[in-house]
Parts: structure tokens; C-alpha cells; sequence
């Protein structure tokens, strides 16, 4: 039940572990989101909280859900200002040829009626891409894949998605639209996040590596980068 993966709660905030194949927003398709949860995260409140930010359908992990407008407001303004840090754990398709870096990499949102809409990088400018900018590190390789902790400084859409495959030029495994399903879950995970709050304790959680990483024998959190 999504009421057994909350991570941090009080009076302002509660961040819970999103399980991979959940999206946020309601599907087009009707299928189950977020949303229909919300009434069971409520825990005393007569207010459903609302989400904060967004994680991918296919990614899992830590997950800001406000429980009041104001906080909502605030703890967007600290996303914006870009005062939050978010630490992701990836498998990816191939081993990179350093132990840590940072991608700088500008982000445009394209679409065609082959495909759809998608992001791709914009070194050059020309489609009007956004600033982005991702610190990684290798933490482990085996079996010719890599895990890395990735700290993205910025939040655009697909960030950590597209500076794996563009930046590093090694997709994320089972990264249906930007690498290779195969037939794995997409091996991405919001494994921590902390929000500061001027006069209070941070909003922190670490959420626990999912079994599909320890299958491929990958573990640990990568600490804080």
C-alpha cells in the first residue's frame, strides 16, 4: 500500500517511495495514477497533499508531496532557485571511460508524428534548449554495465535520461524511449532528496535501492557525491 512507502512526513511534507510503473499525473488511458492514492496519504488531514515535482512513470524513488498551498508554494520556490539536492542511482548500458564527470548539456523537447515528442540535447542552441547540467560518478561495473550516482543541478524533463545517452553516450537500462527496453524495467531511481527550510529541519529521505538494481548485483547508495 503507498501509505507503507512514506519516507518523511510532518506537518508540511511528505516524501514517499514512488514504486516504477506509477505515473504522477492521471494517464491519458485512465489507467491507475498518483492521484488515486492521494486520499490514503491524508493521515489526519481533511487536505489531499499534492505533488511537488514530477519523476518519470518508469522511474522510482523519493517524491515531494505538499500537504498545504503554502508549503507547496515554498518548497517550489526552493526546486526553482535550485536549492534542493537530488541523488540518483542508474544502471546503464556500458561502462564510461572516466570515474566521474559533469554533463553540460542543454535540453530541447522535440516531436514528430513518427515517434512523438521527445528531449535531445542542444550544444549548438539551435532548437532553444534549456540549460542543464548533471554531475555523475561510478560507483560499480559488471557484466559490461555501469552503475552511477547522477546529481543533477538542474531539472528539466528527462534530464538524467538524455545526458546518459547524449552526454555519456550510454543509455539507461531498459530505457524504452532514449535506449533499449529489452524487456527490463527502466533502471532509474530518485534514491534521495533533501529540502531545506530556513528555521526548520530539512525535509530528507533516502529511498531503499529497488530489487531490479540488486538482481543485476548492484547495491549501495553512493553516498553524497
Amino acid at each position: 500500500m503507498i501509505q507503507d512507502r512514506v519516507l518523511f512526513i510532518d506537518g508540511e511534507a511528505i516524501v514517499i517511495d514512488k514504486p516504477a510503473g506509477l505515473p504522477v499525473d492521471p494517464p491519458r488511458d485512465g489507467s491507475l495514477s498518483l492521484e488515486n492514492h492521494l486520499a490514503n496519504l491524508t493521515f489526519g488531514f481533511r487536505r489531499w497533499p499534492t505533488a511537488v515535482h514530477r519523476l518519470d512513470r518508469d522511474t522510482s524513488g523519493c517524491l515531494l508531496l505538499a500537504r498545504n498551498p503554502k508549503a507547496h508554494a515554498r518548497f517550489q520556490q526552493a526546486f526553482e532557485a535550485g536549492n534542493v539536492t537530488k541523488r540518483y542511482l542508474a544502471v546503464i548500458d556500458g561502462v564510461p571511460d572516466a570515474p566521474s564527470g559533469t554533463i553540460d548539456l542543454p535540453l530541447a523537447k522535440v516531436s514528430s508524428a513518427a515517434r512523438g515528442w521527445r528531449m535531445t540535447g542542444d550544444g549548438d542552441g539551435r532548437l532553444g534548449g534549456k540549460a542543464a547540467r548533471t554531475r555523475w560518478r561510478l560507483l560499480d561495473t559488471r557484466d559490461g554495465r555501469a552503475f552511477i550516482a547522477f546529481y543533477p543541478e538542474t531539472g528539466r524533463t528527462h534530464q538524467i535520461r538524455v545526458h546518459a545517452a547524449e552526454g555519456l553516450g550510454i543509455p539507461i537500462t531498459g530505457d524504452p524511449v532514449y535506449g533499449v527496453a529489452g524487456g527490463r524495467p527502466m533502471m532509474l531511481h530518485a534514491a534521495q532528496l533533501t529540502v531545506p527550510r530556513p528555521g526548520k529541519r530539512d525535509v530528507h529521505a533516502e529511498a531503499p535501492t529497488p530489487i531490479a538494481f540488486r538482481e543485476l548485483g548492484f547495491a549501495g547508495g553512493g553516498g553524497d557525491g
